[in-house]
């Protein structure tokens, strides 16, 4: 039963990550579609076709593909001259930059609507602020406590309104002493080098709440404003995770390819629908903020030539730009299989 359950859980796991790439891919579709772009394929999957139909009226193929690690939609004029005046290359820049950004565009809508959903069911409580409770057996080293009753506006130099942006803060920063603003009786104070608990994991090092949060009334106001934090929260840790790779922080371990976002999702929906809502939430907006970077094949790298076409007021040779898209997906096709051979050996350990 318990195999059974696994296997369950990887094939729930396997489906939400198509699913979210038909999200991404369907951004564009749309675009495309509204803008009178011709479409030869609109594919989920990469590898050789499964299933595949041609429609007969827009002569548009839709196809599902072996491997759930990517998508695309097919345009005319991507990266090749032509004479149909359809074509993506034919279209005005402003046209094709709203095509390109519009799959990162639709990934982030939804998981801002995803995340809305969440708030609003029963279940969920909304955390402020606000300290209710030191925890036990903890001592603080700082002169300048921290209180019951403390509401905490700005973790370093960041503003923090609700729970989720809070804990991630803490956790993002608090792995060494950190300035906490907070509000006591109605006076803004600063707590100065304020020393967080930290756990370490693959090496690198994470701040810890010591206290507990308030939980804020359900009204409509806070359901709307939270999910909105929360988003702009997931997107801003996406980020900050882009950097500490750059930056070292977080080491070659920390990426994870198809088996680990699959072996990610399959143990949150163990945990249950919440768990594996957020989980999907993350993995839709880290999707959309992925592709917006400037990196070669990616969406964020057409876009950037289109910028550089309007500034120059003339494109860039589609053979070149070809050429670098081209070279873009080989490199990342190479990390892909580093990672997923990576994520394998952790598996398996």
């Amino acid at each position: 039963m318990t195999v059974l359950k696994n296997v369950l859980y990887v094939i729930v796991a396997i489906f939400i990550f198509g699913l979210l790439i038909l999200i991404h891919e369907l951004g564009h579709y749309i675009a495309a579609r509204i803008f009178k772009v011709t479409i030869k394929e609109f594919s989920i999957g990469m590898g050789p076709k499964l299933i595949s139909y041609t429609s007969k009226k827009t002569n548009i193929a839709y196809s599902l593909r072996l491997f759930p690690i990517g998508g695309f939609v097919a345009m005319v004029g991507e990266d090749e001259e032509t004479d149909d005046p359809n074509a993506l290359n034919k279209k005005k820049p402003w046209k094709r930059l709203i095509i390109m950004a519009a799959g990162a565009a639709m990934n982030i809508l939804v998981g801002v609507l995803a995340m809305l959903i969440l708030v609003s069911t029963p279940g969920f409580r909304i955390g402020g602020t606000t300290v209710a409770q030191i925890d036990e057996g903890y001592v603080q080293t700082q002169s300048d406590e921290l209180l019951v009753g403390d509401r905490i506006v700005k973790v370093g130099k960041t503003r923090v309104h609700y729970y989720q942006e809070l804990s991630y803060e803490i956790m993002n920063q608090g792995y060494e002493p950190i300035d906490l603003t907070v509000v006591r009786n109605g006076e803004t104070l600063t707590l100065h080098s304020v020393v967080f608990p930290t756990t370490d994991e693959d090496g690198t090092s994470f701040g810890d709440l010591f206290f507990k949060i308030k939980a804020l009334d359900k009204t409509f106001g806070n359901v709307v404003s939270y999910s909105l934090y929360s988003s702009f929260s997931t997107i801003k840790m996406i980020w900050d995770s882009l950097i500490s790779l750059i930056t070292g922080r977080f080491g070659f371990s920390s990426l994870s390819g198809p088996v680990g976002v699959t072996k990610t999702v399959a143990e949150s929906a163990r945990a249950g629908l919440s768990s594996l809502v957020y989980v999907s939430i993350f993995i839709t907006m880290n999707l959309g903020v992925f592709n917006l970077l400037p990196i070669p094949s990616l969406d964020g790298s057409r876009i950037m030539f289109v910028l550089i076409e309007m500034v120059r007021g003339k494109p860039i040779n589609p053979k070149y730009e070809g050429y670098v898209h081209f070279v873009g997906i080989i490199l990342l096709f190479i990390l892909m299989i580093a990672v997923t051979f990576k994520d394998i050996i952790k598996l398996i350990a």
